[in-house]
């Protein structure tokens, strides 16, 4: 399949706002459930300082979210109409995706508004019944729509690359990793409450999950036999099956779209930078802060240009090593 950059964006952008909006709601809710009444005064007292670094978290996740989104669109022939996919919801991955993507912006909208109005008016009570609402529907719309989009691509039957049943748990787990990667990059930014020392512990175990994963599919779809013409039309057992004229004399739409081809050699060298990339050299950082503190902020923000760097690389060769069954017919 031919890697588009508005899909490439899309993917990892949207991908790394909704997984930062993921873990935001989950510690908004479990916060507001399980602190509070633990901590009383001490937890309130740090949620009435505080509260425009959850909303500047919020809003930066918010404008990945967008972007990714308005990516989107540039693939489209006719953006304007983008609306109308919303009703087919019933038998599509897409038009669910696009639902769960408007409506996870209410949520967040509603939790950035709220923190905003705490840091102008006063501090409401942080065990207010609206609150971890709003976390967990956060948590739950983010984690619906990358769902959503890994099911997107894992349901063409014909792509064999996108069956393989770690696709929907390798996008989960980017998704998760990315937002982990620009959380703590904003938190190192002013340290609190401890979370510039828990997330790089969660880099590193999602560095190991995550590049654990994505070993596995590239070995899964190397192992893959090329489709085949004779399969394709049910006679492989009487013989080879060959065409014994080309299809077409020029290049066309399907051969444009679904007949890129990357040679091997160069498949295992952006694999190597995609490994390095996103989760070796985040790995070691995050390591790096744990040992010494003081190297916290550079080394998180240096942890979020290369993961990003590596997501994009890693998202260019999900879509370049694809094989579209359809090539069989042009024997490619």
């Amino acid at each position: 399949m031919r890697p588009t950059f508005s899909i490439i964006c899309f993917t990892v952008l949207s991908g790394v706002g909704y997984g930062a909006w993921f873990l935001l709601g989950i510690g908004i809710a479990l916060h507001a459930l399980l602190c509070a009444p633990l901590l009383g005064s001490e937890v309130a007292g740090w949620a009435c300082t505080h509260p425009d670094r959850l909303a500047f978290c919020l809003a930066v996740g918010f404008i990945f979210v967008s972007a990714g989104l308005l990516c989107s669109l540039g693939h489209l022939g006719q953006p304007q109409r983008a609306w109308r996919a919303l009703s087919q919801w019933r038998s599509s991955w897409l038009s669910r995706e696009g639902i769960f993507a408007v409506l996870t912006f209410l949520p967040a909208m509603a939790l950035i508004v709220r923190e905003l109005s705490t840091r102008l008016t006063g501090c409401p009570p942080l065990s207010s019944n609206a609150t971890p609402t709003f976390g967990a529907l956060l948590a739950l719309g983010s984690l619906s729509t990358v769902y959503c989009t890994a099911h997107i691509y894992s349901s063409l039957k014909p792509v064999r690359a996108w069956r393989d049943p770690r696709v929907v748990p390798g996008y989960l787990l980017l998704s998760v990793f990315g937002g982990t990667l620009l959380l703590w990059a904003l938190a190192s930014r002013a340290p609190t409450a401890g979370w510039e020392r828990v997330l790089p512990w969660m880099v590193v175990g999602l560095t190991g999950l995550a590049s654990g994963v994505k070993v596995l599919y590239w070995r899964a779809i190397d192992a893959l036999p090329a489709p085949d013409p004779g399969n394709a039309i049910g006679l492989a057992a009487l013989g080879a099956v060959r065409s014994f004229e080309a299809p077409h004399t020029e290049e066309n739409y399907l051969t444009h779209e679904m007949g890129f081809v990357l040679a091997r050699k160069h498949a295992r060298k952006l694999r190597r930078i995609a490994l390095m990339l996103a989760f070796l050299v985040p790995g070691l950082l995050a390591l790096s802060a744990l040992v010494l503190p003081a190297i916290g902020m550079p080394a998180a923000w240096l942890a979020l240009a290369s993961g990003l760097a590596g997501l994009f690389v890693e998202r260019w060769l999900f879509f370049a090593e694809a094989k579209h069954a359809v090539m069989a017919y042009y024997a490619r």
